[in-house]
């Protein structure tokens, strides 16, 4: 069984031993190169340095050059030396990563031809829900069915009254399309876990990760027909009453998609870019920062995806269409014109689009404070890298949802919106893995 000598420097990088000139092996020393954060009595070091990981066998001897012995020279450099023989942590198979990677490839998809369902007012054409999916309509007296049906509910008969029998098909083409990717992506998700599992490919915490995300899966599909069930109960009745989704409905939906799409891409890196194994997690002063704005930058882009929602949901996004102030005012006069004062945040469009704005500039702001405070702190390349593209995926957002606001919300800016923040979010995730990788310290 191999023997492992790690070896980590109290005091600084420069009193670094380099073992393999003391020793004379019979045979030659196999050293992995990796990336190291050194700590220290003093303090923590400011840079990245490299280690040596060597590996001998129990047939190898060490002798040592004239007086100077192995443990005196490691005393006298105040080195710290732990001898380690374990067998290997078992990890989970690269194929798992890699599905759970394409499984959030498929969820960013069907957010964004979600929205484009949203932004074409597809998402009521489908009246009827079934588990395992609608049949096309193969022929004439097919279609002719669907469409009267639609014409049984309040969008045709408060909205749509003009729609052509064509214009009816292609807003049900849309609605099919995003509700088949669905299916689509459960599909993705069960069978594969099912083999997985069975095959025992999966560790135990990987297993309860698995099962979460399939109840994710489920639970989105049958929030996305209660979404659209809303849209479809006799409940306008009003002038000014739209029929549409309801707003809390379509957030909830919207939550699930993101919650469901981090939880499988910080799955993913978990395996594609494990922990390591023979190590512990520590807490480090100098990256204690960093960690909490990369979390908090993680959670605000999810807020402000959600307070999205409710903009879309009541077409808040074309009450004020200027920037930076909102009309003439900084502050709207009807910002607060519903009562009780607390339905102005999910019901009120004006109070709605101020809430997305303010949302959007304090995450924009946060997501620069992080890269800024980054380019004083110890991180990989990898990590800095991510703190880099945050900042600058950020900035794109706001722009995206500026233009998206003054161009009264077409709907390729918009979409486009949509799946910007899902960039960022995708961003944030990775950071945050980056940043909680470099406090893993060899045992």
């Amino acid at each position: 069984m191999p023997k492992i000598l790690f070896i980590s420097i109290p005091n600084s990088c420069t009193a670094m031993l380099n073992l393999s000139r003391l020793c004379q092996c019979k045979q030659s020393l196999n050293a992995v190169q990796s990336k190291l954060l050194v700590s220290s009595r003093n303090g923590f070091s400011n840079s990245i340095i490299s280690r040596q990981i060597i590996t001998t066998t129990k047939t190898h001897r060490y002798n040592i050059l004239g007086r100077l012995s192995l443990s005196s020279t490691i005393k006298s450099n105040s080195i710290i030396m732990r001898f380690c023989s374990s067998t290997p942590k078992p990890k989970t198979s690269k194929a798992v990563g890699y599905w759970l990677l394409g499984c959030s490839g498929m969820v960013f998809t069907a957010v964004v031809l979600g929205g484009v369902t949203r932004l074409t007012e597809s998402g009521l054409s489908m009246v009827t829900w079934r588990l395992l999916g609608e049949k096309m309509p193969t022929n004439e007296e097919e279609w002719q069915k669907e469409f009267e049906k639609y014409q049984q509910y309040p969008e045709f008969k408060y909205k749509n009254q003009n729609i052509t029998f064509s214009d009816f098909k292609w807003i049900w083409y849309m609605e099919f399309a995003h509700r088949t990717w669905g299916r689509a992506i459960g599909a993705a998700m069960f069978l594969p876990a099912a083999y997985f599992w069975y095959r025992g490919m999966l560790l135990p915490d990987m297993k309860i990760r698995v099962a979460v995300y399939c109840g994710l899966v489920a639970a989105q599909g049958l929030m996305g027909w209660y979404m659209v069930k809303s849209g479809l109960e006799d409940r306008f009745h009003g002038p000014s009453d739209v029929p549409r989704v309801s707003q809390y409905r379509l957030a909830a939906h919207l939550s699930l998609a993101f919650i469901l799409y981090a939880g499988l891409l910080g799955g993913a890196l978990r395996v594609l870019r494990p922990f390591p194994a023979a190590a512990t997690l520590q807490k480090i002063k100098e990256l204690k920062s960093i960690t909490g704005l990369a979390h908090a930058v993680k959670a605000m882009t999810f807020i402000t995806a959600v307070s999205g929602a409710f903009v879309a949901g009541l077409d808040a996004g074309l009450v004020y269409n200027s920037f930076p102030k909102m009309g003439d005012n900084w502050l709207p006069d009807d910002i607060l014109a519903f009562s009780p004062t607390i339905k102005n945040f999910t019901e009120n469009p004006t109070t709605v689009q101020f809430d997305h704005r303010v949302l959007g500039a304090s995450t924009l702001a946060a997501a620069t404070a992080l890269w800024l405070l980054s380019r004083g702190r110890p991180l990989s390349p990898g990590a800095r890298a991510a703190a880099r593209a945050l900042a600058a995926m950020a900035w794109m957002q706001a722009g995206l949802g500026v233009a998206t606001l003054l161009c009264y919300v077409p709907t390729a800016l918009a979409a486009s919106h949509q799946a910007g923040s899902l960039v960022l979010l995708s961003l944030a995730v990775w950071l945050t893995h980056e940043v909680k990788l470099l406090k893993y310290i060899p045992k």
